[in-house]
């Protein structure tokens, strides 16, 4: 019973210190972080992401861009054709971050998609920087065809595009990844006429001198569909919660609580055992 008991305090110990240090890591500075903040006119349930212009956030420009594939939503319109495009419901969309968070939505052809930038301030070189948000997929209702889609990450210099030697093409290519750390999240496999439900993700960074100007750096999200090709079945990736935790996930701090609670749980079986040791 005291080897057990003993157990549980050092698990507890090692979840309350291990969870409290965690709490401490740095966390990837960005701003705005669930698309809810404009300096254009945003119009529920989408809006074009140029019409809205969420603050801090910029577009760029990459092969055949077409704004009107692009957009910003509130959650749980993923499936809406008012404003930007709507993908098929397949097995439904459900909520992972608190209500009122917005999501990013973009065509993962390589041929109509664009990046989104942020630049970030106050970063040490050889510091890691977490990063969390949740993804989700989709094909353009009325196509078909299996598809997949993920979020290519850059941190550093910036001025990510993509390139496509001939079009239709099956080999484009990502440019300017120079004093670039590239982090990729998980591939979502979507089967025709299908969607993938949002999933969380977590990436980290750790830039080095050459990354980094004077402590800035260009945070830039570049949906990818079908591994570079542009065969349009369109791949639609959905991005939102930027550094927020998903609904269901305990905040650090209550886990570390947690980790103290069974702490006291291991104290308490100890004294107990030990008095009735005492008294036979």
């Amino acid at each position: 019973m005291f080897v057990r008991s003993a157990a549980i305090a050092l698990t507890a110990t090692g979840l309350s210190l291990g969870l409290a240090h965690s709490a401490d890591a740095d966390v990837l500075p960005v701003q705005n972080l669930q698309f809810n903040e404009f300096t254009g006119t945003f119009t529920a349930p989408k809006t074009l992401f140029t019409t809205a212009a969420p603050t801090d956030w910029t577009i760029g420009s990459t092969v055949g861009l077409n704004s009107n594939l692009i957009g910003v939503g509130n959650q749980g319109s993923e499936t809406s054709f008012s404003g930007v495009y709507g993908v098929y419901n397949g097995t439904g969309f459900s909520n992972t971050v608190p209500p009122g968070t917005n999501f990013y939505q973009a065509d993962g052809n390589p041929q109509y998609e664009s990046t989104i930038t942020q630049t970030i301030t106050g970063l040490t070189a050889g510091t890691a920087y977490t990063l969390q948000f949740q993804q989700a997929a989709g094909q353009q209702n009325g196509f078909s065809g299996a598809t997949t889609e993920q979020w290519l990450v850059f941190l550093g210099a910036g001025n990510i595009g993509t390139s496509c030697p001939s079009l239709p093409a099956t080999d484009c290519t990502v440019t300017g990844t120079t004093d670039n750390i590239e982090m990729d999240s998980p591939i979502m496999d979507t089967p025709s006429e299908g969607n993938t439900d949002w999933n969380n993700v977590n990436l980290s960074f750790t830039p080095n001198a050459m990354d980094l100007t004077g402590g800035t750096a260009v945070l830039t999200f570049l949906a990818w569909g079908n591994g570079g090709s542009d065969i349009n079945e369109p791949p639609t990736v959905f991005l939102e919660g930027v550094n927020t935790t998903p609904v269901g996930v305990p905040e650090p701090a209550s886990l570390t609580l947690l980790g103290a609670g069974l702490l006291g749980f291991g104290a308490v079986k100890f004294r107990r055992r030990a008095k009735i040791n005492t008294a036979v």
